[in-house]
């Protein structure tokens, strides 16, 4: 299973915790609210629903009443299938948010997983910040070597891209520090100090997954038209 792929069942997974879906709404779901993927097909969305079915962590649900699904099949429609998280899958999921190893401290599996820090343990997403956190001073460390010893050989704008480049990386290395000095702290970040699970942003609701996270040079895309088959 390659990296990304992984990601996706994750998300999807986390998705489906919330409430039963079907495909159109789990595209513009990770396409928009989640922010973390960037526009991905059907074809990509599909067989990992096919993966996640087969193990056993969703089942497929016929999306409408009996008399619409005959009126569509009349129609020469598909009813929509709606994908629901099994016992087993909420567990998996569950075992999924509770891993820390540097997998969860790259930059788009990072993203998914802060996007869900609502089901998340305190003490998980401190070692999940944490971890970031020393990634990026690594990475940081390394564009000033690299910067100081290329700078007399760059022209203005070249020079400006590094320098944005470490400036954005400085950004965020702060943000990690004061969400962890909040986490240590026992609030959460609307400022309450009721130890519940941190929300990612002030756009949260009851579902648990964040609203966009920002990432530098994301724009936003227009919603696909619905599918009948999803």
């Amino acid at each position: 299973m390659s990296r990304r792929s992984g990601i996706l069942e994750f998300a999807v997974l986390g998705l489906l915790r919330e409430s039963p879906m079907h495909g159109y709404e789990l595209r513009k779901r990770l396409n928009t609210s989640l922010g973390v993927f960037r526009a991905f097909s059907y074809g990509t969305l599909y067989p990992c629903l096919k993966t996640l079915v087969a193990n056993g962590w969703l089942i497929e649900e016929p999306g409408h009443a009996p008399e619409d699904a005959l009126a569509a099949s009349l129609a020469g429609r598909r009813a929509k299938i709606v994908y629901r998280l099994t016992a087993e899958g909420k567990e998996h999921f569950e075992d999924l948010l509770s891993q820390t190893g540097p997998d969860s401290y790259e930059d788009e599996h990072f993203a998914a997983r802060f996007a869900f820090f609502g089901q998340t343990s305190r003490d998980v997403r401190v070692r999940v910040l944490e971890g970031r956190r020393s990634r990026l001073e690594d990475r940081l460390d390394k564009m000033r070597v690299s910067f100081a010893r290329t700078r007399e050989r760059l022209d203005d704008y070249t020079l400006e891209l590094q320098r944005h480049g470490m400036e954005s990386v400085e950004r965020e290395v702060r943000w990690l520090n004061e969400l962890i000095e909040s986490e240590r702290a026992g609030r959460d970040l609307k400022g309450s100090d009721s130890g519940g699970p941190a929300q990612p942003s002030q756009q949260n609701n009851t579902s648990g997954a964040s609203g966009n996270l920002p990432r530098s040079g994301d724009t936003p895309r227009p919603d696909t038209p619905d599918d009948t088959t999803t």
